[in-house]
C-alpha cells in the first residue's frame, strides 16, 4: 500500500490517496503495516513522526520524501509577535500549551559524564542557526564572545529563557536584525522521528530534512535518544537525509531505558561510572540484547551537522550497523556542552560496526569507539580539523581538559579486533589509542598517536583502578570474559607518516597535557601527542621476545599482564615522523612533504606530492592472515559475515594488484585530485 502525505493540501480527514493525502505523516505512521510506503510532498511537518508498526526484513516500512531533501521534519516551533526590549534586544511570549507537555526551557542537560555548566534542553534558532543560551538577561543585553566556540561572531546572538505560570518569555539578542523579519524559532519537541516504543523494526527513512529538537544527553549508561532514530530496534535505514540542529544527538542508534541503572553513577555516587556501565551491558544481556533483536542498521548518504553532543551516538544498539558515505561535520562547535559522549560518531559496543568512506570534520573528536569495538572496521574515510582550535590565550589553554581536546579517531578500552585501514588522518591529533588488538593498515597519518599506554586505568590515587571491559564470542553480543587493557596487540603496516609544523599554541596545549600527567595524581588520560609517527610504541616488545616469557611453569605470574607485542613493518615516515624502535622495514625522508586540503565551490581536493618520493618502495601487500588475531578474544581480523576483508582496496576503491604504501594505490608523483 502507498500512502501520500502533503503539508500544503492534505487534510486531517484523508483518506491517504494521491487525491486525499494525509495532512500529517504521523496519520500514515499510526496505520502503515510492512511493504506499505509513504510519500511524503515538499513542506515543514512540525511533528515527532512516532512509526507504530514494525517492518519486516523482506518487507520494510518505507518513508520518503518525494523531492529529496524538501519535506522538512522539524521539531522546532516559529515564533511570532516579538517586541522590542532594549538595544539590540527582543522578547516574546510562547504559550505553555505550545510544549505539549514538555518544558525544554526549564529542563537542565544532565547525565552521566556531563560536565558542562548548566544549559538547558530548548534552544533557539535564527534562520536555522543555534543561538547561544545566557546564563543571565544582563548578558543578553551587553553580550561577549564566548572564546571556546569554533564560531565566534555567532556567540554573540544569545538568548535566555524566564518561566511564567503559563508561559515562556524568551529575551534574545539578535545583533540589528528584526527577528519579525527574519525565521526564528525554537526547539518545542525531544525528537523528529522516533518510535516511543520499543522493538519497531525495518523502518527506512528515505530523503528527509530533519532538524531543531531538544533530546536530552546520551551516556552509555543512560537512555539514549536522538533528533531521529529506532529506539532499541532492528534493521533501520537512514538515507539521502540532512540531519541538523539536534541539543545533543542527531541520530541515536542507542540503548533503551533501563530504571533500576538510568545514570545511576551521577544519581548516587556509590558506584563507579565504569561498574554501572557494565552493570548495564550485563542486564541488557539478561533482556534480550542480540543480533537477532537489535542493531544491524544503515545510516547511508547523509548530511548530519550542526550538533551538540555527536552526530550519531550508540550503545549496545549500534552493533552490527554500517556507517556509509555520509558527511558528519561541525559537532559540539558552539562547546556550550562538554562532557566524555562528545563526538562526529560515538559507540560504545560498536561490536561488528562499519564505518566506510565517510567525511568526518569540524569535529571536537572525529570518530570515538569507546568499549568493545571488536570486529569494527575503519575505512576509507577522511578526517580532518578535528582537533580543538584553542586560542592563544595561555589561561584558556590551561583550562581545557582532555575531553575538549579532541582528535580524529579514538579508541578506548577494547580488545578488538579493530581494522583501521586506507584512511586519511590529518589532525594535529590524529589518533588516541588507549586499548589494544588493532590493525593500522595503509593509511596516511599526518598527527600524532597520542595517549598509548594510558587511559585505562579510573583516577584513583590510593588504590587500584582498572577498567575491566568485556569481550564477546566472535560475531555475537554473548560475554567471552573480562579483562583489563594490557596495551600492545598492535599492528602499523605500510602507513605514511608525517610530521608537520605545529602551531605554537598547539605545543603550549601539549606541554600542559603532559604537565598535568607528571604532576597530578591519577590523571593517566593523555600524553597531548602531536608529532606523528610510531615511536610511541617503543616500550612494547616485538612477539619473539615477548613468547620468550611463556612455556613453562613459573610462580611469577607478571608474564600474565605485562604489555603485549606489536608487529610494525613497511612504514614511511616524513620530515621526522619518529620510526618504532625495533621496525627493521621502513623508510625515512627528510622532507616535510606538500599536503594540503583545499575547498573548491563547494568540493573538497587534496594535492600532495608524497608519492613521488617513495614511487620506487617495494612493500609487502597485507592480508587478514597476515594480521592473525587479536589476543583476548581470540578472533581473526574478519568480516561480519566471517569471511576475510579485502584489505587491499585504495581510498577510491582501487583494487590494488600488489603491496602499497598509504591509501592511494598506483600514484608515483604529484597529484591533485577530489575527495
Amino acid at each position: 500500500m502507498r500512502y501520500y502525505v502533503d503539508a500544503e493540501k492534505g487534510s486531517l480527514n484523508g483518506s491517504g490517496t494521491k487525491a486525499k493525502p494525509f495532512l500529517k505523516i504521523q496519520s500514515a505512521a499510526d496505520i502503515a503495516v510492512p511493504g506499505d510506503e509513504i510519500i511524503v510532498m515538499p513542506g515543514v511537518y512540525r511533528e515527532n513522526v512516532d512509526p507504530k508498526n514494525a517492518g519486516t526484513k523482506e518487507a520494510p516500512i518505507v518513508y520518503r520524501s518525494e523531492r529529496p531533501l524538501e519535506a522538512v521534519i522539524s521539531g522546532a516551533y516559529k515564533t511570532e509577535n516579538w517586541e522590542h526590549f532594549k538595544d539590540d534586544v527582543y522578547k516574546t511570549d510562547i504559550p505553555m500549551a505550545v510544549f505539549n507537555g514538555e518544558d525544554p526551557f526549564s529542563e537542565l542537560i544532565s547525565g552521566d559524564w556531563y560536565r558542562g555548566v548548566s544549559k538547558h534542553r530548548g534552544d533557539v534558532y535564527l534562520n536555522g542557526r543555534a543561538m547561544y543560551e545566557a546564563v543571565c538577561l544582563d548578558d543578553v543585553i551587553l553580550p561577549k564572545i564566548y572564546e571556546k566556540s569554533w564560531e565566534k561572531e555567532m556567540s554573540l546572538y544569545v538568548w535566555y529563557a524566564e518561566k511564567n505560570d503559563d508561559s515562556i518569555t524568551i529575551y534574545a539578542n539578535f545583533q540589528g536584525l528584526d527577528p519579525n523579519r527574519e525565521n526564528v524559532e525554537i526547539t518545542v519537541r525531544r525528537n523528529c522521528f522516533y518510535p516511543q516504543k520499543t522493538g519497531v523494526d525495518h523502518i527506512t527513512v528515505s530523503g528527509f530534512k530533519l532538524c531543531m529538537a531538544s533530546p536530552d544527553w546520551a551516556p552509555p549508561t543512560a537512555y539514549q535518544e536522538g533528533l531521529i532514530g529506532p529506539h532499541w530496534s532492528k534493521g533501520w535505514v537512514i538515507e539521502n537525509c540532512e540531519i541538523f540542529g539536534s541539543k545533543c544527538a542527531g541520530i541515536s542508534l542507542g540503548k533503551y531505558y533501563q530504571e533500576e541503572n538510568d545514570n545511576k553513577w551521577g544519581k548516587y555516587h556509590l558506584k563507579d561510572g565504569t561498574q554501572t556501565q557494565r552493570e548495564c551491558i550485563c542486564l541488557a544481556l539478561n533482556d534480550g540484547w542480540s543480533k537477532e533483536k537489535v542493531g544491524s542498521h544503515i545510516i547511508r548518504n547523509c548530511d548530519i551537522h550542526h550538533c551538540e553532543q555527536a552526530g550519531i551516538v550508540g550503545h549496545l544498539g549500534c552493533a552490527f550497523s554500517t556507517i556509509e558515505n555520509n558527511s558528519i561535520h561541525h559537532i559540539n562547535n558552539k562547546q556550550e556542552l562538554i562532557g566524555e559522549e562528545i563526538a562526529g560518531i560515538k559507540f560504545h559496543a560498536g561490536i561488528d560496526v562499519t564505518v566506510k568512506n565517510n567525511r568526518i570534520y569540524f569535529c571536537t573528536r572525529g570518530l570515538w569507539l569507546d568499549w568493545q569495538a571488536q570486529g569494527a572496521r575503519v575505512s576509507r574515510n577522511l578526517f580532518y580539523d578535528n582537533t580543538l582550535p584553542v586560542t592563544d590565550n595561555d589561561t584558556d589553554v590551561k583550562t581545557i581538559d582532555n575531553s575538549e581536546i579532541g582528535e580524529d579517531l579514538f579508541i578506548e578500552v577494547s580488545h578488538g579486533p579493530t581494522l583501521i585501514d586506507n584512511n586519511i588522518f590529518l589532525s594535529h591529533r590524529s589518533i588516541k589509542f588507549c586499548a589494544q588488538g588493532a590493525a593500522f593498515v595503509n593509511n596516511i597519518i599526518a598527527g600524532g598517536i597520542t595517549a598509548v599506554g594510558f587511559g585505562v586505568n579510573n583516577g584513583s590515587v590510593g588504590y587500584p583502578s582498572p577498567r575491566y571491559t568485556p569481550y564477546h564470542l566472535p560475531h555475537s553480543t554473548a560475554i567471552a570474559g573480562f579483562m583489563t587493557i594490557l596495551h600492545g596487540d598492535t599492528r602499523l603496516y605500510n602507513n605514511i607518516f608525517i610530521k608537520r609544523e605545529v602551531p605554537d599554541v598547539i605545543k603550549r596545549l601539549m606541554e600542559h597535557m603532559e604537565n598535568k600527567v607528571k604532576t597530578i595524581p591519577g590523571q593517566d588520560w593523555d600524553n597531548g601527542n602531536v608529532y606523528s609517527g610510531s615511536s610511541c610504541f617503543d616500550s612494547f616488545p616485538v612477539y619473539e621476545d615477548w613468547k620468550k616469557m611463556f612455556g613453562t611453569a613459573a610462580d611469577n605470574t607478571d608474564r600474565y599482564y605485562s604489555p603485549l607485542p606489536v608487529w610494525i613493518s613497511g612504514n614511511v615516515y616524513f620530515g621526522g615522523a619518529e620510526k618504532y624502535k625495533n621496525e627493521t622495514n621502513y623508510t625515512e625522508i627528510k622532507e616535510e612533504p606538500l599536503f594540503e586540503i583545499k575547498k573548491e565551490n563547494g568540493k573538497i581536493f587534496i594535492e600532495t606530492d608524497v608519492y613521488k618520493y617513495i614511487k620506487n618502495i617495494k612493500t609487502d601487500a597485507v592480508d587478514a592472515k597476515m594480521l592473525g588475531m587479536a589476543f583476548e578474544p581470540e578472533q581473526p581480523f574478519d568480516s561480519p559475515d566471517g569471511t576475510m576483508p579485502e584489505i587491499d582496496i585504495d581510498y577510491f576503491g582501487n583494487r590494488a594488484k600488489k603491496g602499497y604504501v598509504g591509501c592511494f594505490y598506483g600514484k608515483n608523483d604529484n597529484f591533485s585530485t577530489e575527495l
